[in-house]
């Protein structure tokens, strides 16, 4: 009877890390799915045009601007609104708070509703995006996710 119970166990042992190799890859596969961006490399300009591509949206590559920006420490104000919208389209800068990441920007050019200039801005840090918008540059102009549908 010993041995049946040693091999009950093994088999119950097995079927765990079975089971949580499974929930390990669903995860995985989760954010994926739910968090836009994580399958480029979004730390060249080829991956970040070609995720902008798979959303629909057109850039001029050569209007890109690059610079390193810290998330502040305290999301309050206009950052607890920005934040919303992050959170809504599935990131959350709160997870960053005090860190650098890399912001790139680039003029659209096939946004429709709207005459003016419109922006698109990624928030990269490690090749991944952490945040992102499109803005218009108009003093009176708006600014929302990257889906249209994802307006604050």
């Amino acid at each position: 009877m010993a041995e049946r119970t040693v091999k009950t166990s093994r088999r119950k042992a097995l079927l765990t890390v079975l089971i949580c190799g499974a929930i390990i890859f669903l995860l995985i596969m989760a954010r994926s799915i739910f968090l836009p961006g994580t399958e480029f490399d979004l730390s060249t300009s080829e991956g970040r045009e070609a995720y902008l591509n798979s959303l629909g949206w057109e850039i001029k590559p050569d209007s890109e601007s690059f610079r390193t920006v810290i998330v502040p420490d305290k999301l309050d104000g206009i950052m607890a609104q920005y934040n919303r919208m992050q959170q809504a389209q599935g990131y959350d800068l709160s997870m960053h708070l005090g860190e650098s990441c890399s912001q790139y920007s680039y003029e659209l050019t096939n946004y429709t509703d709207s005459d003016g200039t419109v922006i698109v801005t990624l928030y990269v840090q490690d090749g991944k995006l952490i945040a992102a918008d499109i803005h218009t540059t108009a003093v009176n102009g708006f600014m929302h996710g990257l889906k249209k549908n994802e307006k604050q």
